[in-house]
């Protein structure tokens, strides 16, 4: 890392530290932590395309089955409903996944032909009714049962971070059925592929009442830190926060917070070393040598097609644990909040803004990048009010301008964009 280079984490570290002291040191840290998630996610995505040249769009989905897996394996299971239909659930989901091998070894199987394509169309048609039959009662028994509090199976009530590994081994199964199905073929399949499939897993989640309670959203998820009525009716930390001159209400969720920051820090440094020793290993020079010529690379005598698969995965998985870390942040799991400007683009523009192929940038990006999205938005209501002060109350001018300042922050990040790729088009750290 260059002395530029510190300077930018230096002056990117300076805005958040002023944001403690001019705003709040809570909106601060939360800054801090949501940085640092959204760091890994941009990581992840640097992983594909700047290593390998791959075109994620589906970031979205990789990120909400993340956010998934919190709630399968945090949340204490919901007896009354297992008892109503989770057998029943589970001997379906088993009869669907048997028809779709029983298709494929049709196809493998037998000699091609018409008897061929309507075994395997037999089989499918076959297998989808009496999948949906088992189904069908099994689901309406479950959410039945309490729906406006539970009315879903519920989790396995294990200790949340098991959560995050577990996030990344759902988002990188999503990534093989991905990717052994688009790559390989031109690169628009792929972004075509993982922007349908994001879709379906969030309609799915907003759907499926019982697997994730949908739109009702999971709310109460355990914490890996404190709770901060906790630290409060503890006298030990009430007298050390006295001492320290801090109201304990507020150094309860300081507290709380700082924890978090710990945690996720920990994380990102593992993967950012792990990334660095993987960029600057054989390995890692052959994935830079297969995206800038797979032809030559073919010649050379490299599987182009596995190894992008092998990317593909790894990138995935990353997304798929930074969304349980955020889900975790969050206390619950709300399957509408997930949208594709935030969950995609955003992180799209860390990267590039960042630097692509350069992991120290797409941490960089990944810091600077949401605090501009959090803070762009008061700053132009400061501003505007600083415009409109001298304007006549009611003035159709003035209330247009006020109003106007919810969108700064869209604009800002394609102000931000556009300088980037005009004046330091490879980002802020490119890549060397």
């Amino acid at each position: 890392m260059t002395l530029r280079d510190a300077g930018l984490f230096a002056l990117v570290a300076l805005l958040i530290i002023g944001t403690g002291f001019i705003q709040s040191w809570n909106t601060a840290l939360l800054i801090l932590n949501m940085g640092l998630i959204s760091a890994i996610m941009a990581l992840g995505v640097n992983m594909q395309w700047g290593y390998a040249g791959l075109f994620n769009v589906g970031i979205m989905g990789f990120v909400a089955l993340g956010g998934l897996a919190t709630v399968l394996v945090s949340m204490p299971p919901t007896g009354d409903a297992w008892a109503a239909g989770g057998l029943r659930v589970i001997v379906a989901l088993l009869l669907g996944a048997a028809t779709i091998v029983a298709a494929i070894l049709a196809q493998t199987r037998m000699a091609p032909g018409r008897n061929r394509t309507l075994a395997t169309l037999g089989i499918l048609v076959l297998g989808f009714f009496i999948y949906r039959y088992v189904f069908d009662p099994a689901v309406v028994a479950i959410e039945k049962v309490n729906p406006a509090g539970t009315g879903y199976l519920g989790g396995l009530g294990l200790p949340v971070i098991l959560a995050w590994p577990v996030g990344g081994l759902l988002a990188a199964g999503a990534a093989w059925i991905i990717g052994k199905t688009a790559l390989g073929l031109r690169s628009d399949y792929l972004a075509i592929a993982t922007l349908g499939i994001a879709e379906i897993v969030v309609i799915m989640m907003k759907n499926e009442d019982w697997l994730s309670r949908g739109v009702k959203n999971v709310v109460g998820l355990p914490r890996p830190v404190p709770y901060e009525i906790d630290l409060q009716n503890d006298p030990g930390f009430v007298d050390r926060a006295t001492g320290l001159g801090f109201d304990p209400v507020i150094a309860s969720s300081l507290y709380v917070k700082l924890g978090y920051s710990v945690l996720f820090a920990l994380f990102l440094i593992a993967i950012l070393i792990l990334a660095q020793l993987a960029l600057n290993s054989p390995w890692g020079r052959m994935m830079r040598a297969i995206r800038d010529n797979e032809v030559a690379a073919e010649a050379m005598g490299k599987d182009v097609t596995a190894r992008h698969l092998q990317i593909f995965i790894l990138g995935s998985a990353i997304c798929g644990m930074a969304g349980a870390m955020m889900t975790t942040l969050d206390g619950q799991l709300t399957p509408s909040a997930y949208q594709p400007l935030r969950y995609t683009f955003l992180i799209w523009v860390m990267v590039i803004v960042g630097g692509s192929g350069n992991n120290f940038g797409s941490v960089l990006g990944g810091f600077l990048v949401w605090f501009l999205w959090v803070q762009v938005e008061p700053m132009g209501l400061a501003l505007m009010n600083l415009i409109t002060a001298g304007m006549a109350d009611g003035s159709w001018l003035k209330e247009h301008l006020l109003e106007s300042a919810a969108h700064m922050r869209l604009l800002t990040m394609g102000l931000v964009l556009l300088l980037v790729l005009r004046f330091s088009p490879r980002g802020l750290i490119p890549e060397r």
